[in-house]
């Protein structure tokens, strides 16, 4: 185990740092490409923190619906072969709720401010609310 700070908190205080203190003194072009820049920071911390836990839950998933342990890389590719051989689609019991965990967890890297995304989670809370309530 490292000191701290951790890498991704790392990254994220040089993010901070290009947004908040050096962007405001470059022309607007630079100035584009720091924010680019430092979010690319950000994405990249924001994958250290959440994709071992992800890929590992994917993984599950693929295990289970495919019957059949692999790399993550090598049962998404039988996930993908199945799909366009016909043999899987989503009426498939648990394909359409594994790529809907896949994708949520792929936009919590990549996109974790998406409107879509966080209208998804509100929704998924309120789902889990109601199912605790009945």
């Amino acid at each position: 185990m490292q000191d701290q700070p951790a890498p991704a908190e790392i990254l994220a205080a040089v993010a901070a740092f290009l947004k908040t203190v050096t962007g405001p003194e470059l022309a607007p072009h630079t100035a584009f490409q720091l924010r680019v820049a430092a979010n690319a920071l950000e994405l990249a911390g924001r994958d250290m923190t959440l994709s071992p836990a992800q890929d590992a839950a994917e993984l599950a998933r693929l295990t289970a619906l495919l019957g059949r342990d692999g790399s993550l890389f090598d049962l998404n590719t039988e996930l993908a072969r199945r799909i366009d051989a016909g043999e899987t689609d989503l009426t498939t019991p648990g394909v359409a709720e594994h790529l809907w965990a896949t994708t949520l967890a792929k936009l919590a890297v990549d996109q974790p401010n998406y409107s879509g995304y966080r209208a998804a989670l509100a929704e998924k809370a309120n789902d889990g609310r109601a199912n605790k309530e009945a």
